[in-house]
């Protein structure tokens, strides 16, 4: 079976923007009262949404957790996010990702990416970095009801990229 389609994760993989996510946390959760080690950040956010990660750290340190103030603090996180990225001369991308990405484009692969961000931040970073063009499907936090490691990202790139080029047949 060859190869057809490759599903890229985002944060961590093509930009290196954990450490910004990280700082951000901790300052929207110290605002709130709530001083965050890193190694709860790990554990708690580490390749999940923003949702699923304070949801689990706020319900661990004992705090009630209701949609409206969860919304609030992703909202918060969220524009800290594009501000900060705004502020940057260079957006922090892995080394040769831009090429990587473009010498895939010239093959018969499709591309893909699944993440656990909210798409307005992969939606920035792609245009700024000039690669959206080369995603055939963007799966975000926002498209899915659960955070990985559950599969759910996944399974519904793949259906959209069967949607969209009924000849691959991707089997998850």
């Amino acid at each position: 079976m060859a190869l057809r389609a490759i599903l890229f994760d985002f944060n961590g993989i093509i930009i290196n923007d954990e450490p910004i996510h990280e700082r951000l946390l901790q300052q929207i959760l110290l605002e709130e009262n709530l001083n965050i080690e890193s190694i709860e950040l790990q554990a708690f956010c580490l390749g999940r949404s923003d949702r699923a990660c304070l949801e689990n750290l706020l319900e661990a340190r004992g705090r009630i957790v209701t949609e409206t103030y969860l919304n609030q603090l992703i909202e918060r996180k969220a524009k800290s996010y594009q501000a900060e990225l705004e502020a940057l001369p260079e957006l922090p991308l892995y080394p040769d990702t831009k090429a990587f990405i473009r010498r895939l484009s010239e093959t018969e692969l499709k591309l893909g990416i699944v993440s656990g961000a909210i798409r307005s931040e992969v939606e920035l970073i792609l245009q700024r970095a000039e690669l959206k063009r080369y995603f055939s499907v963007i799966v975000t936090s926002d498209e899915v009801a659960t955070s990985k490691p559950e599969p759910e990202g996944y399974l519904l790139a793949v259906q959209l990229l069967n949607e969209t080029y009924p000849d691959l047949n991707l089997k998850p």
